[in-house]
């Protein structure tokens, strides 16, 4: 049986090993660190993580489309087949730091829906890798969302900067809601290895951070959504998302009750 997109796998491992590699030689050599228009930094080592990887995966299928945090968006994408997305270094300031919560997130979207997810963190070793349709893994061992809790209370990572603080103290006193890891696809990996119950992160994403764990959250058996509770689709002209949840299936229901209190205090 020959499994669907083994090549592609195959190029995704080799171009991620390659640029995390490279990262602790670019530390001993020295950061250089710059603040983009929108006040987030780059560093040479997102600029040379970019390079190994569009390299690598444009080489091996020259007929596909690239979008990514660190190139220039080329609107012919919205024409292609085919289309990578990637985060190259996601957690930039936990990199700089030197904390282990940055992540390499790389996803294909194969005509119009995302097909594999992988996200990478090259400080942990930590390789999440999934194949819509196909169950989703952790250092090719399968992981699921949580099915059970050893308490009544589930923890739901939450990006507190888009919450206000009395809505968040609501949200507390029935379940623990710690803040987000600097990176938000390492957050959203860690729903789909059950560590946590679920993520809530009300504020914009851009594709290039979420579009792994669309597909990895889904072969984890969880549930993935717009912060109005819609499904998220790649690949558009404006490559941003409003907001993300994902959670575990039966946590749907508290979801959806907190944000229904939510939408009517801001009404």
């Amino acid at each position: 049986m020959i499994l669907p997109y083994r090549h592609e796998i195959d190029i995704i491992r080799l171009a991620l090993s390659q640029a995390s590699e490279r990262l602790p030689r670019i530390r001993y050599e020295g950061l250089k660190i710059q603040i983009k228009p929108d006040r987030s930094p780059v560093t040479n080592a997102d600029l040379e993580v970019n390079q190994i990887v569009q390299h690598t995966l444009l080489n091996a299928f020259p007929d596909d489309a690239w979008l990514s945090e660190e190139s220039p968006d080329n609107p012919s994408r919205l024409h292609s087949q085919r289309l990578w997305i990637l985060d190259p270094i996601d957690g930039t300031k936990p990199f700089i730091k030197g904390l282990p919560h940055y992540t390499i997130s790389l996803a294909l979207v194969d005509q119009g829906q995302p097909t594999i997810g992988v996200i990478f963190n090259p400080a942990t070793q930590e390789y999440f890798c999934a194949i819509q349709g196909q169950q989703a893994t952790l250092n090719n061992q399968p992981i699921h969302v949580r099915t059970t809790s050893s308490t009544p209370r589930r923890t739901f990572l939450v990006n507190h900067g888009h919450v206000n603080a009395t809505t968040v103290e609501s949200w507390q006193k029935e379940h623990r809601c710690p803040s987000l890891l600097g990176s938000i696809a390492y957050s959203l990996a860690l729903v789909a290895a059950g560590q946590v119950d679920g993520l809530i992160n009300l504020g914009p994403q851009n594709e290039w951070d979420i579009a792994a764990s669309l597909v990895l959250i889904q072969a984890a058996g969880g549930l993935i959504f717009d912060k109005h509770l819609k499904p998220i689709s790649c690949n558009q002209p404006n490559p941003t998302v409003n907001g993300i949840v994902a959670i575990r299936p039966d946590a749907l229901p508290t979801i959806q009750q907190w944000f229904t209190k939510l939408h009517a205090s801001d009404a």
